[in-house]
């Protein structure tokens, strides 16, 4: 059944979209605050789609998650007791807490590993704020960070291009099988323990 590389040419398509770039920034922006999906996922296809504009497809992404994590930090800092009983129950709970304690334990630290690894950055963004780190490395953290992850994901998708592209394409179907697959097994290991 050829059910992913149809998804997986719509998604390419979109990439080459010509206002694909602020749909981007938006993303970026949005999931560094509050929204759940990363960036990564529209990144690496447009680098993919139009090598030659991968760098600027990290700058945006870089500069717009950034101002996300500030707006992140703005809700920790003064709106940290209107969200309290939302994040309580969310799924996110036990991340803000491990966030608190690399804060205390780590601080600048702490956001630089968020910003880079797939750590939930929003809740890194938020407990920041909430604990009152200083403003400017909370920045410059974000930037480095998050410069980092998202010059090396345009930068391997630049780099394999078209050639990339049509191998993937080649290869979509049974990748996002197994894909599912796997995640089913570990979903169905996870409920018997």
């Amino acid at each position: 059944m050829k059910l992913f590389s149809s998804l997986y040419a719509r998604a390419m398509n979109w990439a080459r979209h010509p206002r694909a770039p602020w749909y981007l920034g938006v993303l970026s922006f949005t999931e560094s605050s509050f929204f759940p999906v990363p960036p990564d996922v529209m990144l690496a296809p447009m680098s993919m789609a139009a090598p030659s504009r991968a760098w600027l497809f990290a700058l945006i992404t870089t500069l717009t998650s950034v101002a996300g994590g500030v707006f992140g930090y703005v809700i920790g800092y003064f709106a940290l007791d209107a969200i309290l009983p939302w994040l309580e129950t969310s799924r996110y709970w036990p991340a803000y807490e491990t966030a608190v304690n690399w804060f205390e334990a780590y601080g600048f630290w702490a956001i630089f590993v968020a910003g880079f690894s797939p750590i939930p950055y929003k809740v890194f963004t938020i407990a920041a704020g909430a604990m009152h780190m200083a403003l400017l490395p909370f920045i410059l953290a974000s930037f480095v960070g998050r410069g980092l992850r998202f010059f090396l994901v345009a930068g391997l998708m630049a780099w394999g291009g078209p050639r990339m592209e049509a191998s993937l394409h080649t290869y979509i179907d049974r990748l996002g099988w197994i894909t599912v697959a796997v995640v089913v097994v570990v979903g169905i290991w996870y409920g018997a323990m």
